[in-house]
């Protein structure tokens, strides 16, 4: 039986991890410039702290989870980042430690869903959130953040909606609404509508379904039942959004699939590329309550998550993997000690290098070295080594020279420094 990637789990070859890399160097990098620290969480988690954050009744807790019992625990290998961090800003009582904190995480996430382009059962997220800030300010700042880091990374066409959910009695109050909206058009739902109807309209509005989203077109807007403070809330993410020169659109469809969210809800779509109708690329949105659900305090919150492989998509882009600046090339199995202590010697100043332990005719290997990129070929013959010195090859120039054994370690390093100050101390493959 050939063995082969569950479906929907994907290898990340070293051609393609270039890519990867840059995308979450660039988010580190961004998201750092706003104060944000890492956080590492378990991908394992107990299985109700989904079922009580995100919603019995949404997509992910009732069909996408991986779950299952193990030594009498319900577990479940987790399917976002939010609930997992919020656990661990509880457990460890950071909120007695910092009045404001800024997290951000990036990781493996798991859902059992249909794979689609740029979705995956087994699929990368990077994701930001902030406890203790109440104000429209740290709203706005956070998609702000997040559409200037799309911009950075060079994706198009990036459309920013927004919407408010209000607090828990504007939900209350829009659940009753979609309640008399949608109940008179029962049948005509999907069959998955139709079973959340009584438990929780709300998904409807989420649902991809041409059916729902037919009879979803002229249902109430909850920016209508909005009260004094979520209104001015709302007003002061538009207005701060405003002055950092943020275009939007205000769209009171948007609810997100999860439970947790109050008041600001945001997604980053994109209006181009190749995702067809699942064109979301970032979501995120407030979600005061659930600090306090997990047996904290009342402490505001405010997150987001992008998906990496979306994202990846959406960049394009064909960059290549870091080539050896030497190549070291034993010319006698005598001499492949000496290879590798060169070798050590040069990492050890930070240049990258490879050694050649497979032995063979030298015009072999310098094929080799040549095949990979590398700036200089580093020659260990017997003749060489006797008068003390290496054979460097200018894999470029086609030159050849000697250079001291005992110094080379130093000079070729000096030589790597100044050719990086020139931004072409490092090759691709």
């Amino acid at each position: 039986m050939e063995l082969r990637a569950v479906k929907g789990m994907n290898d990340i070859l070293p051609d393609e991890a270039v890519r990867w890399q840059r995308l979450e160097a660039a988010f580190r990098e961004h998201v750092r410039l706003h104060g944000y620290d890492e956080v590492r969480t378990p991908i394992l988690e107990s299985t109700a702290l989904f079922q009580r954050q995100i919603g019995e009744t949404t997509d992910v807790v009732e069909k996408e989870m991986y779950s299952f019992e193990r030594h009498g625990d319900a577990l479940t290998v987790r399917p976002e980042g939010t609930a997992g961090a919020a656990r661990a800003y509880v457990e460890h009582k950071v909120h007695a430690k910092e009045p404001v904190s800024r997290w951000y995480y990036l990781g493996p996430m798991f859902r059992g869903e249909r794979p689609a382009k740029g979705r995956y059962r087994q699929f990368y997220q990077a994701g930001c959130e902030v406890y203790g800030d109440p104000g429209p300010l740290a709203d706005a700042e956070m998609i702000e953040m997040v559409a200037s880091l799309l911009a950075r990374l060079g994706i198009p066409e990036v459309e920013v909606r927004v919407n408010s959910l209000g607090a828990s009695g504007t939900r209350e109050r829009y659940r009753n609404a979609l309640l008399g909206h949608f109940t008179p058009m029962r049948d005509k739902l999907s069959e998955d509508s139709q079973r959340r109807l009584e438990k929780n309209p709300l998904r409807i509005l989420d649902s991809k379904d041409p059916r729902d989203r037919e009879a979803a077109a002229t249902a109430p807007s909850i920016l209508e039942l909005l009260d004094e403070t979520d209104s001015a809330h709302f007003e002061g993410v538009k207005k701060h959004l405003d002055a950092l020169g943020v275009r939007y659109v205000v769209d009171p469809t948007l609810v997100r699939g999860l439970d947790y969210y109050t008041r600001t809800l945001f997604e980053l779509r994109t209006t181009t590329g190749d995702l067809g109708s699942q064109n979301t690329l970032v979501g995120g949105g407030r979600y005061d309550n659930m600090i306090e659900g997990l047996g904290g305090p009342k402490v505001p919150a405010i997150g987001f998550a992008m998906g990496i492989e979306r994202l990846l998509v959406m960049m394009g882009g064909d960059e290549k993997r870091e080539s050896p600046f030497c190549y070291v090339a034993p010319l006698s199995e005598e001499l492949a000690s000496r290879a590798l202590v060169l070798g050590r010697d040069l990492r050890r100043l930070g240049v990258r290098v490879e050694v050649d332990g497979r032995g063979g005719k030298l015009k072999a290997m310098l094929r080799r070295a040549d095949a990979l990129g590398a700036k200089l070929c580093v020659i260990l013959g017997e003749g060489e080594i006797e008068r003390g010195v290496v054979a460097v090859k200018d894999l470029a120039k086609h030159e050849q020279e000697e250079i001291a054994l005992a110094d080379a370690a130093k000079v070729l390093a000096e030589r790597a420094a100044k050719l990086s100050e020139g931004g072409d101390a490092r090759g691709a493959r």
